[in-house]
């Protein structure tokens, strides 16, 4: 057993099964244990690997469409580039460097992250240190947002915990983490059905209940919807609402049993865009798609990034490229440029963003 795992046995044997959510909160923030407390998971040599870690360009087209969505906002002297869960800093370190292309954007930001890992904190500042950026750290969502602001949020919807329901005969009763006879982790049955979920659906059937990425979406959207700007949510997942179970844990860039190894591997779920959008909109925010990643990028003019960035680049580096690229926007159920979608929230007052009314960027240099 992991530490984490000894400790979440003893912890079922005091106070009884665990919640989804909260075994998930566990898994990934626990203080010592914490999968995301305790490393740095990305890239080859980690269990996962990002879309800004994949290509520069990614990174860049996504400060342009800030700086887009900054001027059409009317230019503001001051604003907040906020990023939910920056990773490595790699994405905040592209959109800066994209962001120049827009005279007086730059100069007009400051730059936020919400991040509670120390690990990772370290590794932000260590990336951004050669960037003119002075980064302000915030534990929390509602901390880092203060007047117009612009907040990117790649992969990080799928990292936040939620609960499950099962169908039974007699209702819909939580999913919750237990111990077996052989006292390991394993999944049971709540013993009274959740009256307040009054779903139809066929016994059996799986239903995820999102708390905590909707109340983030919420945060989000009711803060641009005041004090102006706009919020982009980039992740997994799909477009319409549905039952089933998406819960899964990722090591070594390969899948493994969700309650086999807590606290060593990642645990991340689909994301619902059609119930976050709703959430948006909820909060008084106008909400823009969910597109897909690929016409997302396709529309931001990814192909064009591209081919100026080849144009002074040696074959093999256009090797790397293209590959990048080629993920990035790659066609399929379970690849990155058809799974992955893009939902913004917006001050209504905006007009239509680029890459939801399928106008492209400025030309980057």
């Amino acid at each position: 057993m992991s530490p984490l795992a000894q400790e979440l046995a003893e912890l079922i044997r005091q106070e009884g099964p665990l919640g989804v959510s909260r075994y998930m909160a566990l898994c990934l923030g626990h203080p010592r244990h914490g999968y995301y407390m305790k490393q740095d998971p990305f890239g080859a040599d980690g269990d996962f690997t990002t879309a800004p870690e994949i290509s520069q360009i990614f990174g860049e087209l996504i400060g342009l469409w800030a700086a887009t969505a900054w001027q059409a906002m009317g230019a503001p002297a001051s604003i907040r580039l906020v990023e939910l869960g920056p990773g490595r800093g790699t994405l905040m370190q592209d959109m800066l460097r994209a962001a120049r292309a827009l005279p007086g954007f730059r100069d007009a930001l400051s730059v936020h992250l919400v991040e509670t890992s120390p690990v990772l904190r370290e590794r932000q500042r260590q990336t951004l240190a050669a960037s003119d950026a002075t980064p302000h750290w915030h534990d929390r969502i509602d901390q880092a947002l203060e007047g117009p602001a612009i907040v990117i949020a790649n992969e990080f919807l799928d990292a936040l915990p939620l609960d499950q329901f099962i169908r039974t005969a007699d209702g819909w009763r939580e999913r919750l983490v237990g111990l077996d006879g052989q006292g390991r982790l394993a999944f049971g049955l709540s013993g009274e059905p959740d009256a307040s979920l009054a779903m139809t659906a066929p016994a059996g059937s799986l239903f995820e209940h999102p708390a905590a990425a909707l109340e983030a979406v919420t945060i989000v959207a009711r803060h641009v919807a005041t004090a102006g700007g706009t919020g982009l949510f980039i992740d997994y997942g799909p477009a319409r609402s549905g039952f089933g179970d998406t819960l899964q844990a990722l090591k070594r860039h390969a899948f493994v049993d969700v309650l086999a190894e807590p606290g060593d591997a990642d645990l991340t779920v689909h994301v619902d865009f059609a119930r976050m959008a709703q959430a948006g909109l909820a909060a008084g925010a106008a909400a823009h798609g969910a597109v897909t990643q690929r016409d997302f990028l396709l529309a931001l003019g990814l192909q064009q990034r591209f081919e100026a960035l080849c144009r002074r680049a040696t074959p093999a580096q256009v090797e790397t490229l293209a590959g990048g690229v080629r993920r990035l926007i790659e066609p399929g159920p379970t690849a990155m440029g058809e799974l992955f979608k893009v939902l913004a929230v917006a001050d209504p007052k905006l007009p239509p963003l680029p890459g939801f009314d399928l106008h492209r960027l400025p030309e980057q240099g």
